[in-house]
């Protein structure tokens, strides 16, 4: 490898530890506020009615802050800036500012006044099945969490200008005060506002005031504080618009699902909407700190290598990529499954968390375990097309993903639920079987574009993986044979049970995979 590729390599790497830095502080809180949240409301019906009312705008905001926008936008604005430098891009930004903060005003407005309609949708379980006070409890939390879809996509879109100019620290620790403001909200409600799960809502509201304002002096010191301007017709607006349409399709199929499952949970036992939040967290943990790091800085990457027109370097940076999340991702989802039902039990139950809320938990949580090789492969995978401004092949794609995540809910759930009362199990089994789908789709059309080619290496690389993913399920299992009764131990004896586990194991995969041959610097010029 030349000079310019080792720093071009090492720039990545740095510049994905510092996102992965950031998102990590931010998922840790995450696990803090929902240790809180379990506390709070548990696995109750406000509880449930509280994530339906989180899970609508926070569905809207990986639509858009996390997804169809900023994959469209990120490519237009590398354009911009290779063909006309800072002063195309600061016209491009005010044009954008204005449409986008226009109709994100419009949209929140029609939220905020039909609540009813969108609680409708989302929970139809509730209302059709007579549950009309926790149907009514969604609704009125619905008008207070709704602009949070406003703000925090204005945030996604400070935060997408940031990371094309490779500031990616203040992007990736914004996410962290939604945290630290939903855990001073839990931490600190008492029985003066009733329900109290009212006070979570306006939390998430305040959290997207915060992150707003967080991020507009660092966009203010780079000079690149938009001055919002109505200009439907500027091209670059309409291009963004072009790709942003089926973008939303091809992006965001996974958070589509998951609503979709929120939408058939509503018709399964009281809980299972809780558990599926909790379970998804966990999963979300490893899949945000270094799935959405690497997706988040090859993105700009491979925008500004396709404006070049540098096939070669956009091909070896997605095969750096790949080999990123597989080197995470293959043991994460093998300790997930076996430490599935510990782990839930150390981290949530706790106050109203009963036993059979992690048993149940730990049944979705292990079928969504299985599907997060998929789930970051995704990450990295749509940013080929996204870079390319190719927006239609990933929306045939996630159209094909979404129709088979449909049969496989009705033909998973209802066999499930009807005999083993695991029905909310069925759904994450049929999101982790559409990731999986979509993937190998996504995979499949690259290879086919010539967009991508594995370059030389990868058996071998795989078979080391799995070699060490095997002894560090040997080393969790062997300890969960020994360690048995979870829910009898006190919190600090769950703690270090599990950091003696967690250390183990990660230990035992790294020892292997050095055994093996696999050394830092190979993985710098795999890089």
């Amino acid at each position: 490898m030349t000079d310019s590729a080792q720093q071009r390599s090492g720039g990545l790497l740095r510049s994905s530890s510092v996102v992965g830095g950031g998102t990590l502080l931010s998922r840790l809180l995450g696990l803090v506020r929902d240790v809180a949240l379990a506390r709070f409301i548990g696995a109750s019906d406000s509880a449930d009615a509280f994530y339906v009312a989180f899970k609508i705008p926070n569905f809207f905001r990986r639509l858009f802050a996390e997804g169809a926008f900023s994959q469209a936008f990120v490519p237009v604005l590398a354009e911009y800036r290779q063909s006309g430098g800072l002063a195309a891009v600061r016209e491009l930004n005010d044009r954008v500012a204005g449409a986008l903060g226009g109709t994100l005003l419009v949209v929140t407005l029609f939220g905020v006044l039909c609540a009813p309609l969108l609680a409708g949708i989302f929970a139809f379980g509730w209302w059709y099945g007579g549950e009309l006070g926790k149907f009514a409890l969604v609704s009125d939390m619905l008008r207070i969490t709704f602009p949070y879809l406003m703000l925090i996509s204005l945030t996604g879109f400070a935060g997408a200008l940031l990371n094309s100019f490779d500031r990616f620290a203040v992007p990736a620790l914004t996410p962290a005060l939604l945290n630290i403001v939903l855990i001073a909200a839990a931490t600190s409600a008492t029985n003066w506002l009733q329900p109290q799960a009212e006070i979570l809502a306006w939390g998430v509201l305040l959290a997207g005031v915060v992150q707003l304002l967080f991020q507009l002096p660092f966009l203010m010191r780079s000079g690149l504080l938009p001055r919002p301007r109505w200009d439907w017709q500027y091209p670059g607006v309409r291009k963004i618009l072009r790709l942003m349409a089926p973008a939303i399709f091809g992006v965001s199929v996974t958070q589509i699902s998951l609503v979709l499952d929120t939408f058939l949970a509503s018709f399964l036992p009281s809980g299972s909407v809780s558990w599926l939040y909790y379970s998804d967290r966990l999963t979300e943990l490893p899949l945000g700190v270094f799935g959405v790091a690497v997706a988040t800085v090859i993105l700009p990457s491979l925008s500004r290598l396709h404006a070049k027109g540098d096939p070669r370097r956009f091909r070896h940076t997605l095969d750096w990529a790949l080999r990123s999340v597989v080197l995470i991702s293959l043991p994460a989802m093998v300790a997930l499954v076996i430490l599935a039902e510990p782990l839930l039990t150390t981290l949530f139950q706790y106050g109203v968390m009963t036993p059979r809320d992690m048993h149940m938990a730990a049944w979705s949580l292990r079928a969504y375990a299985l599907g997060l090789l998929s789930f970051m492969l995704i990450k990295v995978l749509a940013p080929g097309y996204f870079a390319r401004q190719d927006t239609a092949t990933p929306v045939r794609i996630g159209l094909i993903a979404i129709a088979a995540k449909m049969v496989l809910s009705i033909a998973l759930v209802v066999p499930l639920n009807l005999y083993f009362k695991l029905g909310h199990m069925g759904l994450a089994l049929a999101t982790a079987a559409q990731a999986a789908i979509n993937a190998w789709l996504l995979y499949q059309g690259l290879r086919r574009q010539d967009a991508y080619r594995p370059e030389p290496g990868w058996g071998a690389y795989l078979g080391r993986l799995l070699l060490a993913s095997v002894a560090m399920a040997g080393l969790l299992m062997a300890g969960l044979y020994y360690w048995v009764d979870w829910s009898a131990w006190s919190w600090w004896e769950r703690c270090w049970h599990m950091g003696i586990l967690v250390v183990g194991g990660g230990g035992c995969y790294a020892l292997v995979l050095f055994a093996s041959g696999l050394r830092p610097q190979h993985f710098r010029a795999i890089s």
